[in-house]
């Protein structure tokens, strides 16, 4: 699973995740600790599930594919 912080590298929770690196989620019933890992590799993958899964949303896809918004690409490893 990947996030990506519309609001950049200088968001709050983007701030406070590259800290500690370390969070809990919820996402579809799943309850899972995860580390944040930066993702520096090719992220057309990702942006192309971004169109696909707000493509009814037209007004924020610009958004979500930014460059200061890929930047702020992290994948959500789980931890056990």
């Amino acid at each position: 699973m990947y996030v990506r912080s519309v609001n950049g590298r200088n968001a709050a929770w983007f701030r406070g995740v590259q800290a500690t690196h370390e969070g809990h989620v919820l996402a579809d019933g799943v309850e899972k600790d995860v580390e944040f890992v930066d993702v520096s590799d090719d992220q057309d993958h990702i942006d192309a599930a971004y169109r696909s899964k707000y493509a009814r949303y037209r007004t924020i896809v610009p958004s979500i594919l930014k460059p200061e918004t890929r930047t702020a690409t992290l994948r959500l490893v789980p931890r056990d």
